[in-house]
């Protein structure tokens, strides 16, 4: 089977090298433009693109799909260069750019996506960080058939995969990431095999996991601590979970939620290993913060620069 393969970032990649291990031909990979990064702001490459290249795969990246769009060359490039490969199946995974009809109907086989997450539940950008953010106890991985809807086609195969107490986005998605890759590879055997199942998704429990933007990464502490708690461990490692202590930006990546409360934002207790913070209901400890310009650090390291906190009060 000829697998064509469009993706860009981490996800996509272990995707895509599931697929070259596996024997599969991939003769056209499809990745998002190269983008600026670092202090420095120099173009690097996805880490799909990365890996296609090591492999001698041929790599083009449209800045956009629709022939009557903006980029409508660069959408004629990637037809044109997907017409000469003719693959079975286009794999598609965290690729960035909406599939237009051509592409949906251009293999044979059609697209098939690999998704973060037991759909219906979690359709769109940010399954992994809203599973955490709501509390979720599992998730999981989909392989989609993809139609003109966004995460609404058939199932071809599903498996749930526990969240964790201490999951951030970071540790579920390595963990989704492998179990998306072997997901692929087996539905793929069985559509060789003509064994590949189809199965609508349910009309009930659907719901939509939005981009997360950077303005949600500012704390509110009048929310609860347990819903802090989780937005902490769903924006890590983007955009991160930051509050603001005497004017001073600074990101809290690790806390756990105690039984004891105040006013929300005020600092409890700050000595040895302990900064309490008072939230809408009960408080945090936070365990690990991050200072502008600096590296993450233990609560102990921060309290021997940030003496006489207790009293306090933080973002505002």
């Amino acid at each position: 089977m000829r697998v064509a393969f469009a993706g860009t970032p981490e996800f996509a990649r272990v995707a895509l090298e599931a697929l070259h291990t596996a024997g599969f031909v991939v003769p056209l990979v499809m990745t998002q433009p190269d983008r600026p990064a670092g202090r420095g702001m120099k173009l690097q490459s996805s880490p799909v693109k990365a890996f296609a290249l090591e492999q001698a795969m041929a790599v083009v990246q449209p800045r956009g799909l629709r022939l009557d769009g903006r980029y409508a060359d660069d959408a004629q490039l990637a037809q044109t260069a997907l017409r000469e490969v003719m693959p079975d199946v286009l794999v598609v995974a965290a690729y960035g750019l909406i599939l237009p009809q051509w592409a949906l109907d251009l293999p044979a086989r059609g697209c098939i996506n690999i998704h973060a997450s037991l759909l219906p539940r979690w359709r769109g950008a940010a399954p992994i960080h809203r599973a955490i953010e709501a509390g979720d106890e599992l998730t999981g991985a989909t392989i989609m058939q993809m139609d003109a809807g966004l995460d609404t086609g058939d199932m071809l195969a599903v498996q749930g995969l526990p969240i964790a107490p201490d999951d951030t986005t970071a540790s579920l998605h390595d963990r989704l990431a492998a179990l998306g890759g072997r997901l692929i590879v087996e539905a793929l055997r069985r559509a060789e095999q003509g064994t590949l199942i189809r199965t609508p998704q349910p009309t009930e429990g659907v719901t939509y996991a939005h981009k997360v933007e950077k303005s949600e990464a500012t704390i509110d502490w009048s929310l609860p601590a347990a819903v802090i708690e989780r937005r902490i461990r769903a924006f890590d490692p983007f955009p991160g979970a930051c509050t603001t202590l005497s004017g001073e930006v600074v990101k809290v990546w690790r806390a756990a939620v105690v039984d004891t409360g105040g006013s929300p934002g005020t600092v409890l207790q700050a000595d040895g290993d302990s900064l309490v913070v008072a939230c809408g209901e009960r408080a945090l400890a936070v365990v690990e913060v991050q200072r502008a310009g600096g590296k993450r650090q233990a609560i102990r390291s921060f309290l021997q620069t940030h003496p006489a906190l207790a009293g306090q009060r933080l973002g505002g």
